[in-house]
C-alpha cells in the first residue's frame, strides 16, 4: 500500500464521515426508501440470484427497505459477518423466517449454522464514492479480502447519501470499483475496462 495514498484516503474518510453525520435524522428514512426505489428500478435481478446486503451501523444508509423487498419476493439474501481482523467476511444466507443474531459492531446476521454462499450482487456500505465508481470504505479491508476469495466477480452496488460524493478518491490496485452507485437522487452505472 502506498503511504501517500493511505494518508489521502484517511483525510477523505474524515471529510466523508462529517458529511454523512451532518444529514438530518428526519431525512434518513425518506432517503432509504428512495434508494430502495432506485435500486429496484436500475439493478436487474434474475430469480435465484443471491444478493448480499448489510445491517446498517450508526449513520450508514439503511439497506433494510431493500432487504425487506428482496425477502418478500423470495430473492435469496445473505448478510456479512466479521470473523476477525485480517479475515474476509463470511456471507451467510438469511433464510425466510430465520432469526438474526448480534454479530458485533452493532450489526445483526444469521446464525453460524446458516449456509455460507457466494453472492451475485453485493450491496456495499461506504463512507464515500466518486464519479469513477471508486468506493471509499472504512479502511479495514474486509470487502477487499472477501472479493479476493470469491470464485466469481459479483456486481458491486454501493448505496449512500448523495452528500457522500467526493471529487476524487485515489484508487490502488486492490481497490475494486463499484458497478453501480445508488443515492436518494438516483442511480449511476460505471463502465470499467477489464483488468
Amino acid at each position: 500500500m502506498d503511504p501517500e495514498i493511505e494518508e489521502a484516503k484517511a483525510a477523505l474518510r474524515l471529510k466523508a464521515r462529517s458529511a454523512r453525520a451532518a444529514i438530518l435524522n428526519s431525512n434518513r428514512t425518506d432517503a432509504a426508501k428512495a434508494v430502495a426505489r432506485h435500486f429496484f428500478d436500475h439493478v436487474t435481478l434474475e430469480p435465484g440470484q443471491i444478493v448480499a446486503g448489510y445491517w446498517r451501523i450508526k449513520d450508514e444508509m439503511d439497506c433494510q427497505p431493500i432487504l425487506i423487498r428482496l425477502m418478500d419476493s423470495f430473492q435469496p439474501v445473505c448478510l456479512p459477518v466479521v470473523l476477525g481482523d485480517e479475515q474476509p467476511l463470511e456471507l451467510r444466507l438469511w433464510e425466510q423466517g430465520a432469526p438474526l443474531y448480534e454479530a458485533g459492531f452493532g450489526t445483526l446476521a444469521p446464525s453460524e449454522l446458516a449456509p455460507q454462499v457466494e453472492p451475485d450482487i453485493i450491496i456495499m456500505p461506504l463512507l464515500g464514492f466518486d464519479q469513477r465508481g471508486t468506493r471509499l470504505g472504512y479502511g479495514g479491508g474486509y470487502y477487499d479480502r472477501t472479493l479476493d476469495k470469491l470464485t466469481k466477480r459479483p456486481r458491486l452496488v454501493g448505496i449512500a447519501f448523495a452528500a457522500q460524493e467526493l471529487a476524487d478518491i485515489p484508487r490502488e490496485a486492490h481497490d475494486v470499483p463499484l458497478d453501480v452507485i445508488v443515492t436518494e437522487h438516483g442511480a449511476r452505472t460505471f463502465e470499467h475496462s477489464p483488468a
